[in-house]
């Protein structure tokens, strides 16, 4: 099956120099979503049509999407000609890319009523509480014809089923009729829903809700469309078992998956591919990307990115994993601490003021306030070793390359360039001098005598 989705427009009251389909619903552009419903509806060949910025556009799309540029954009109907070549297919979906609520059980119910009544073209309608501006929908027994508003005379406008520019087409079919449209109207286009009118057998399913065939044509529906996609999946999350404290303050993406009894508090934003596990407490105040999260995990008023975090950790507040960090079970990342392509051993803490990059920290180590791995020389970066049981001691600097062994201790203040063989106490810190009386109580005094 194939799957057409038209998206060579430009969406000039977007008011932007994007083309309007690559605009974000939460963390993903507006035609992936659409291609990610026709793929879980059973398309197996999605081919995205492009024009206006085609190559941004093209960027976008997942690895499994074709693409075809639309040069010069001629209308609808024309957009399905540049397309072909993949119409060799009997079942062939044609969707807009800027309609990316529909859901896949209505897809599924568009495909199997075609097939199963072996009709022509079946396409999406609604009945919205004011058509104007919408295609409307004319019947005479199996044959429709869409009339566009502005060609509908009074009788024909006072139909309230209209387009929804999603259909369902017999291959066969389609391809002889694209060969036949006509540019004959005022914008001198060809028009896909010229081709209803050419089909011996064709029907309509009425679509109850209407969010689903919602199109986007600024930012202000932009906006409403990303409500109700947080809406949708929040409550599907909320109905699998997550507890989620402020619905309305909680932006998931739609490919994030959390498992059952975990709380989100408010002002939370999940997205990418990330996994939560069973039973994690997540803010507020968090942001998670491309993140796994095992079970039993807390991360408070934190920023991850690309990290690693095991059953029983705790993360924040004030927290930053960055990409390569892995946090161990049972590990404790706290106030102020950053990681950057660092394991944080089992039973380990690193809880205030820290930077560890380029680090392997072993089993029950404590990392004091204030350390720092110097990883990067300038040129290149360099990694940190700190065994198990190791105790680093507060404002620590360890100059890459170092490795500090199992059970030895840093002191307090100390910048440590060598390594440091297991159950030692190492020093790098200059002695303390003291100049009694150097200066006298009453400073300002002397300056002014």
């Amino acid at each position: 099956m194939t799957g057409i989705v038209l998206a060579a427009g430009q969406g000039k009251r977007m008011k932007s120099r994007l083309p309007k389909v690559i605009h974000r619903i939460l963390d993903r552009p507006m035609i992936n979503w659409v291609a990610a419903s026709l793929r879980r509806a059973g398309v197996d060949r999605i081919v995205v049509v492009t024009g206006f910025e085609a190559e941004r556009v093209e960027a976008v799309l997942d690895e499994d999407v074709l693409s075809v540029r639309q040069i010069p954009q001629l209308g609808t109907g024309h957009a399905v000609m540049t397309a072909a070549e993949y119409l060799d297919d009997e079942e062939v979906v044609v969707v807009a890319g800027d309609e990316p609520l529909v859901r896949v059980s209505t897809l599924e119910r568009l495909i199997l009523t075609r097939r199963n009544g072996d009709y022509d073209v079946v396409f999406l309608t609604m009945k919205p509480a004011d058509p104007t501006g919408y295609g409307r929908v004319v019947k005479t027994g199996d044959k429709i014809r869409i009339v566009e508003h502005r060609d509908a005379d009074q009788e024909t406008r006072k139909i309230d089923e209209v387009n929804t520019a999603i259909y369902a087409f017999k291959g066969s079919f389609l391809r002889d009729a694209v060969k036949r449209l006509s540019n004959d109207n005022d914008q001198k286009e060809y028009y896909l829903t010229d081709t209803v009118a050419m089909a011996g057998r064709a029907d309509t399913i009425v679509v109850e809700d209407t969010d689903e065939v919602l199109g986007v044509n600024d930012r202000i529906q932009l906006a409403e469309i990303t409500r109700i996609a947080k809406k949708r999946i929040n409550e599907e999350h909320m109905r699998n078992g997550v507890t989620m404290v402020d619905p309305e303050t909680c932006y998931i993406g739609p490919d994030v998956e959390i498992g059952i009894d975990s709380v989100i508090e408010p002002m939370v934003f999940i997205t990418g591919k990330t996994r939560i596990g069973d039973n994690c407490l997540i803010g507020p105040m968090t942001r998670i990307e491309n993140a796994i999260v095992e079970d039993d995990v807390e991360i408070i008023r934190s920023e991850v990115d690309s990290a690693e975090i095991r059953s029983g950790a705790r993360v924040g507040p004030f927290s930053r994993l960055r990409p390569g960090a892995v946090v161990m079970n049972n590990a404790h990342v706290g106030n102020y601490v950053e990681l950057k392509k660092t394991v944080l051993g089992k039973g380990s803490k690193a809880q205030h003021l820290t930077y560890l990059g380029d680090t392997n920290v072993g089993e029950n180590v404590n990392i004091g306030a204030g350390t720092i791995t110097c990883n990067y020389d300038g040129k290149n970066k360099h990694k940190t070793e700190i065994c198990d049981s190791a105790f680093i001691g507060s404002n620590t600097s360890l100059v890459a390359p170092v490795k500090i062994g199992e059970r030895s201790v840093t002191a307090a203040g100390s910048a440590i360039t060598e390594d440091v063989p297991p159950d030692s106490l190492a020093f790098g810190r200059a002695r303390q001098v003291v100049k009694e009386g150097r200066y006298p109580k009453n400073r300002g005094q002397e300056e002014k005598n």
